[in-house]
């Protein structure tokens, strides 16, 4: 059963049980206050034939209820001790009763009863003591019954029960009806969500939407899909770029290993095959297994940093930026001696990955070194926006600009150079990584100008620029 019948089903119920009580309700307050009616004028008689304290005999006129007292009854009868019942008035008899003897027998007070007559007449009875002269002896106890039909009661409160049914499954239907059209309106929203979840399972269709229409309960749960979906589909076009990704680093890689590979496997054949070789040129193949094996080694190396993506690093400590960038002067001088380092280094903090900011440092100094011509040194400075690396080359071609940091790309004027491809790419991953960013222009006057920004926070008071060496 769906939602929707359920929600008009309960509804319908929950009417009928609340119609229920009240019709019932309705029906006992009526009944009781026709059935007292009725009592009250049996009562009034029957007090004003005790008031008077006449015995009864056959000739004996009842009194009778004044018009503030109600009708008469229309029947009476006498009980005796021994349960024998006459008819006094109405030529109408019924069976006495227990209470009716015990009246008679002056043992119980005046009672109230409900009696009905052999041929089923139904009767409202009220019984009070007194004492009666069947002849010319002495009298004796009886009780005198006052009774008033019920047939006219019972007439009005079987049309009552009529009407009140009636009204009962009227007012259900009518309940019913409404609920499903309410519940059908209030639920639109839902079967727009079942819709829309089904569309998406048959089409995988992540761009859809629900209309919100009302503020309310079920206007939140289709706001809240929506937002799901906005999720998810950034999360489907973030997977299926990774996995894009994933797959181009793949080939790339492949690409890129298959020279390396080829040309350390061609040497390492060659000094394998027995050949007669001189001493220079078994040399010469040694040093290129060597350098092609440093080749490849770096390659990997630097396809493992790739491979790692914009993670975040998992152990964050805080960094003394400036000290990273001067171990990373350091290496750079060591490994290439003929250019000219300057720096200025401010000390700051930076919270992060060591060991991928100095990989990040160490490869914009590569990256400017190689490039710095014979235009002057190349510039470090460290402060509180980052670090900012400048060569005096020539610089980088409009063409290159855009796609400087891509992975595997290198320039026009890097190919005739070993390399990878991959250095700049791991920069702007670790800038990424650690919730900054790397810019790439031409500097005024020449050359080329990295600015690696991060999140930076001053460790102590600014101090002066430390001089070059």
């Amino acid at each position: 059963m769906s939602l929707q019948r359920r929600i008009g089903l309960l509804a319908a119920v929950t009417v009928a049980v609340a119609v229920a009580l009240a019709v019932s309700a309705s029906y006992f307050i009526v009944r009781g206050k026709l059935i007292a009616q009725l009592d009250s004028e049996l009562i009034a008689q029957g007090q004003l034939f005790e008031a008077r304290g006449l015995p009864i005999h056959k000739h004996t006129r009842l009194p009778s209820n004044s018009a503030n007292g109600g009708a008469n009854a229309p029947y009476i009868e006498l009980v005796n001790t021994a349960g024998r019942t006459y008819s006094f008035q109405g030529g109408l008899s019924w069976p006495s009763t227990a209470a009716s003897i015990a009246v008679a027998r002056g043992t119980r007070g005046a009672v109230l009863a409900t009696a009905t007559t052999r041929n089923g007449f139904a009767l409202r009875t009220y019984a009070v003591h007194a004492d009666a002269y069947p002849g010319l002896g002495a009298p004796i106890p009886v009780a005198v019954e006052f009774a008033r039909p019920l047939g006219p009661v019972q007439s009005v409160l079987s049309s009552l029960r009529l009407i009140l049914v009636l009204l009962f499954f009227t007012v259900v239907g009518l309940a019913a009806l409404l609920a499903r059209m309410a519940t059908r309106r209030a639920l639109r929203p839902l079967a727009e969500v079942t819709a829309t979840a089904q569309l998406i399972g048959e089409t995988d269709d992540l761009s859809q939407r629900i209309a919100v229409r009302e503020d309310d309960e079920v206007g939140l749960l289709a706001s809240s899909f929506n937002e799901m979906l906005v999720r998810l589909e950034h999360s489907r076009a973030a997977l299926d770029a990774s996995v894009s990704a994933q797959r181009q680093l793949v080939a790339d890689a492949s690409h890129e290993l298959r020279t390396p590979v080829t040309s350390l496997r061609t040497n390492i054949e060659v000094l394998l095959s027995g050949a007669e070789l001189d001493g220079e040129d078994r040399d010469r193949l040694l040093r290129d297994v060597v350098e092609q094996s440093e080749e490849l080694s770096n390659l990997v190396s630097d396809l493992i940093e790739v491979a790692r993506g914009d993670t975040p690093p998992a152990d964050m400590v805080d960094v003394q930026l400036d000290t990273l960038a001067e171990e990373a002067l350091d290496r750079a001088r060591r490994n290439t001696p003929q250019v000219e380092f300057t720096e200025r280094l401010e000390p700051v903090v930076v919270r992060g990955d060591p060991e991928r900011l100095a990989r990040a440092l160490n490869n914009l100094l590569d990256n400017a070194a190689l490039h710095a011509g014979h235009g002057g040194p190349v510039e470090v400075t460290v402060d509180g926006t980052g670090v900012t690396v400048r060569d005096h080359g020539d610089g980088i071609s409009e063409a290159d600009l855009p796609h400087i940091f891509d992975r595997f790309y290198r320039g026009a004027s890097s190919r005739a150079r070993q390399g990878s491809g991959l250095g700049l790419a791991i920069v702007s991953q670790a800038a990424a990584q650690h919730g900054g960013s790397v810019t790439a222009a031409n500097a005024s006057g020449g050359g080329a100008v990295f600015k690696l920004m991060l999140p930076t926070v001053p460790s102590r008071p600014l101090q002066a620029a430390r001089g070059g060496r």
